[in-house]
């Protein structure tokens, strides 16, 4: 008996190092020799059998051996189960399962584990709510696999009530379990809960980090994202190269322009290249050059940072090449609208043997858009038998972005009609479409659609929803679906804001700054253009100093975006030698922030300068755009420099081949009309290409009744009456100009005219 349990004792130890090094032939011949010397009924040895096959890849004997034996315990039944479950055969686990005699916590980790695994989340979860009701308590194991089922489902609700179990329990301070719970709330956009975790944690590792960084960048807080890298590097993490992809992937978002919103676009944008080449550098230091997922992220973020140069360089250095890796080439030459180049690198592609997937397809299709060949766009995402919500995307983004809303509303329609399921990129974008075009009804219908497919709205979604109804003036919709979000991130508040300003409720944007500051949310320089836009529109310099210091206390005051519009909100409070002062301390001016200056200039009637600073912007070597050239020639006409103003109209098209256009050509009209100059007026109506706006003919009638020129305003009123028959104000004007002359019978015949063309003169408002 002594001799038997000797022997066990050391095919244990033998059967122990087999499956530490896969031994499979060598643990044949120990489950012969077991056989061979009637060991077989001996439960232990038979478990570690089904253990060391099940290592080896070989359920069929694991299977074969469990069926034959003559003594089963709980650990026979887990092993087998662990043994199905590895081989993904989830059919017969299940049958498993349901046929154990009885269960413990390894047997319901087996299963939940296996089904996340395999990307059934849902059944997943269903398992360990049965678990629960069995009164089986979970483990980190469990929890982990759980919080990873929600983080797939974006079920931030379940994942807070088992963290709530997590404290309960006493396994707050696992590392596993804590990383799955902060990969949730960061996978979720919940970044405030993310970060609560993080600092619970006493020892970070690289997986915690690699997630805070995801999960920062995702919620647009780049420079707090790059900030947890320098502080894993100050830590002594370990650092990989998933740590280093991630954080390069926060270089890329940085660089692309992280700041998304449906009232508008920034093209501000961080230096990401510079953090990007430095963490380049360092993953040559680190030898991590042969790792192919990094190097496509390295790719990525040149090519997202627009730097092709140097991804041509990667590229063309690249040991091995994937499919991904020529996606990423693809979509950064469709970036930089270089179709012609991005066609060229799809026959490359595929003269390299390389099959291209559904991703090279949608980043040939954006190349197209984005240089503006929608038509190629459309004809090659019509010749896709079957287009992914993806595809689906890109065409209805190409649509919206070039402003074809109507396109882009009927393709949805198409989409919902094929029964494709829309995401919420699908919703964000027809929701800014039915933005754009004012449709309410459509908004409200995909806003049911949103309802329909998750339980809660996501953050995406609901930026758009109070996009539209702000733009539609529902307000009181808009702070409905604000107040509904349960994790609020800053695009929300930007919305919000945004919205408020766009209906002229300044004082109530401001005041949502000021919560928003209060609820510990960082603004971004979209938020400080926003509120001071709304400082401006108030003429409140007190709020607008107070921004400035905010500005100047975050870091923003060398924004180009953010400096423009505190220069516009001085100007527009009256105050130019605050605007000049902040303008002159300002480094890496651009044409906007010139403009803003030059027309703060011209507001504030102070002509002179305006022309003086255009000359100083022309010597600096910035190219002056349209916008450039209304602020200053509305800034001549306003202070009556007519030679200036024709030298500086006449140089537009000569000097700085900007062609005019309307807006130059009225301000030029009301120079010359102001002055008096109605000759050279006349004859510049008469040789411009846009003769038949009314506005030309409204501004030249105003300056007709200040120098009472009757038949120049005659004129003017004429071509008024054929453009626009029913506007009431030429009427007036040219009966104000007879009044004032005394010409009762041309006044009488005016308003017989007005009489027959059955014309009623809007009424008048008294203040008092």
């Amino acid at each position: 008996m002594e001799r038997r349990k000797t022997t066990i004792t050391h095919l244990i130890n033998l059967l122990q190092s087999c499956i530490d090094k896969k031994a499979h032939v060598a643990g044949n011949l120990l489950h012969a020799h077991i056989l061979r010397n009637g060991l077989f009924d001996d439960t232990f040895l038979c478990n570690r059998l089904i253990e060391l096959y099940s290592k080896c890849n070989n359920t069929h004997s694991a299977q074969h051996l469990f069926d034959k034996m003559p003594h089963k315990d709980i650990y026979s039944w887990n092993a087998i189960l662990s043994a199905q479950c590895k081989s993904d055969d989830l059919e017969f686990a299940y049958k498993l399962f349901d046929e154990m005699p009885e269960r413990n916590v390894v047997s319901w980790n087996n299963l939940i584990s296996a089904l996340v695994r395999n990307g059934l989340e849902e059944k997943a979860l269903s398992v360990y709510n049965k678990m629960s009701n069995e009164g089986f308590v979970p483990t980190h194991i469990t929890l982990a696999s759980v919080f990873k089922a929600s983080t797939a489902l974006l079920d931030v609700e379940h994942g807070r009530r088992c963290h709530g179990l997590v404290i309960k329990i006493g396994l707050g301070k696992n590392i596993y379990v804590a990383n799955a719970l902060l990969s949730l709330y960061a996978t979720c956009g919940w970044t405030k809960h993310a970060v609560r975790v993080f600092e619970e944690m006493s020892e970070p590792n690289e997986v915690t980090f690699t997630a805070m960084m995801s999960g920062l960048a995702k919620t647009d807080r780049v420079v707090e994202a790059l900030g947890m890298f320098r502080l894993m590097i100050r830590k002594a993490v370990s650092i990989d190269s998933v740590s280093v992809s991630s954080v390069l992937g926060v270089c890329a978002r940085e660089g692309s322009g992280v700041e998304s919103d449906v009232f508008a676009q920034s093209d501000n944008k961080f230096s990401g290249n510079v953090h990007g080449q430095q963490v380049h550098c360092l993953t040559i230091k680190l030898g991590f050059e042969a790792d192919l997922h990094l190097s496509n992220s390295l790719l990525d973020m040149y090519a997202k940072n627009g730097d092709m140069d140097s991804a041509e360089v990667i590229f063309s250095n690249l040991p091995e090449r994937s499919v991904v890796s020529w996606n990423v080439m693809i979509a950064g030459y469709g970036q930089k609208y270089q179709s012609t180049k991005a066609i060229e690198l799809l026959q490359r592609m595929k003269s390299c043997g390389f099959e291209p997937d559904e991703v090279t397809s949608i980043n040939m299709l954006v190349a197209c858009v984005r240089s503006g060949d929608i038509k190629t766009g459309r004809e090659m995402f019509d010749s896709m038998p079957s287009p992914s919500v993806s595809s689906w995307n890109a065409m209805l983004s190409s649509y919206s972005q070039s402003e074809n809303h109507k396109e882009a509303i009927k393709l949805f329609r198409e989409m919902q009609f094929r029964g494709v399921k829309p995401d919420r990129t699908t919703l964000a974008i027809i929701l800014s479409s039915c933005a754009a075009m004012g449709i309410l009804e459509s908004g409200k219908q995909v806003h049911a659609a949103s309802l329909k497919t998750t339980s809660h709205i996501d953050n995406y979604v609901a930026s758009g929803l109070i996009g539209i109804y702000s733009k539609c003036q529902r307000n009181e919709l808009a702070e409905r679906v604000f107040h509904r979000i349960p994790e609020l991130d800053i695009v929300c508040w930007n919305s919000m804001i945004a919205g408020l300003l766009l209906n002229s409720l300044d004082i109530e944007a401001f005041m949502f700054f000021k919560q928003m500051r209060q609820n510990e949310m960082y603004p971004t320089q979209f938020s400080f253009a926003t509120v001071l836009s709304s400082c401006a529109k108030l003429s409140s310099s007190f709020q607008g100093r107070q921004v400035h210091a905010q500005i100047e206390k975050d870091g923003y005051v060398n924004d180009i975006f953010v400096g423009s519009a505190l220069i516009e909100m001085y100007c527009k409070c009256g105050d130019i030698c605050g605007a000049r002062r902040f303008f002159d301390m300002m480094h890496g001016k651009n044409t906007v922030t010139w403009n803003e200056m030059i027309h703060g200039y011209a507001q504030n009637g102070y002509g002179d300068e305006a022309v003086r600073l255009y000359k100083d912007m022309i010597a600096s070597g910035v190219k002056p755009d349209d916008i450039t050239f209304v602020a200053i020639l509305t800034a001549c006409s306003h202070s009556g420099l007519v030679d200036v103003g024709v030298e500086i109209f006449n140089s537009m098209q000569l000097d700085h081949g900007v062609e005019p256009i309307l807006d130059h050509y009225t301000c030029m009209i009301d120079c010359l009309g102001r002055a008096g100059h109605f000759h050279e007026a006349e004859m510049l109506i008469d040789e411009m290409p846009c003769k038949d706006d009314p506005v030309i003919w409204e501004v030249l009638l105003s300056s007709c009744r200040l120098h009472a020129n009757v038949r120049l305003a005659k004129r003017a009123a004429e071509e008024l009456f054929r453009l626009d028959p029913k506007n009431s104000a030429p009427y007036s004007l040219l009966a104000n100009i007879y009044s004032s002359l005394g010409r009762w019978d041309d006044l009488r015949a005016v308003r017989e005219l007005m009489s027959e063309n059955c014309i009623v003169k809007d009424p008048a408002y008294s203040l008092g």
